[in-house]
């Protein structure tokens, strides 16, 4: 297998990428729709190392030979400042795959994260550097680097298709990655999610119940529940 390194990656408007970084997984899921949102929402083994993590920004994918992280450093070469690092073995938690000096190089370089299907390690000290990483596995295991490899190919990650350049959101519910053409949608339909619920919010913040302000009646009814005034041992 030839080695190969992709040096560009579509870029995202700027403002966009401020508008989704406001925004937390759930709702992006959710403004996706129920296909794509399900096609885009990695598998849950792949979790925060701390629950403030938080990932915003554009892919730059690597992928790594099974206990090896030769390719990693291929992608430091060309990664920008608040690109996120997407390393997959192909979730192997043998040769971990990022750790203490990835993550310190990493702050200097002000990139904005790693989301890694495969494992990590020194995770307490990249807790108190408080960088935000996502992995799938946390291992000890001490990684090669002879490759082969690529960077800035579509790669698998934790289930999910990762393009080059797909914006890719993390928080401590998850990780979804959105293609570029559906970003604007995502984070308008977000948007307007959001907005709702705050309205939902004062509804109860003034006595209101949660089953009229979130139109529970028709919903009842399509599924057929019946609500029987009295104890079920009586019937």
């Amino acid at each position: 297998m030839q080695s190969v390194v992709y040096k560009r990656i579509p870029r995202l408007d700027p403002v966009l990428i401020e508008r989704a970084k406001r925004i937390n997984v759930a709702d992006l899921h959710e403004g996706l729709g129920p296909v794509i949102g399900r096609q885009c929402l990695m598998q849950t083994q792949m979790r925060a190392l701390f629950p403030t993590a938080r990932v915003c920004g554009q892919a730059i994918t690597s992928f790594n030979f099974p206990g090896d992280n030769l390719m990693l450093h291929a992608a430091f070469r060309v990664a920008e400042p608040g690109d996120i690092l997407v390393l997959t073995n192909g979730g192997s938690p043998q040769g971990a795959l990022w750790g203490e000096i990835a993550t310190y190089y990493s702050q200097i370089r002000k990139l904005g994260g790693a989301v890694i299907d495969g494992a990590t390690r020194d995770t307490l000290q990249i807790t108190e550097m408080a960088f935000p990483v996502f992995a799938s596995h946390i291992s000890v295991s001490y990684p090669g680097k002879r490759g082969p490899g690529a960077v800035n190919v579509p790669v698998v990650a934790a289930g999910v298709t990762v393009n080059p350049g797909d914006l890719v959101v993390g928080d401590a519910d998850g990780v979804i990655v959105i293609p570029p053409a559906h970003v604007e949608t995502a984070v308008r339909n977000a948007e307007a999610r959001i907005a709702k619920e705050a309205e939902i919010k004062r509804g109860l913040d003034q006595g209101k119940a949660l089953y009229d302000l979130g139109n529970m009646k028709p919903l009842f009814e399509a599924a057929g529940i019946v609500e029987i005034d009295g104890v079920w041992s009586d019937s």
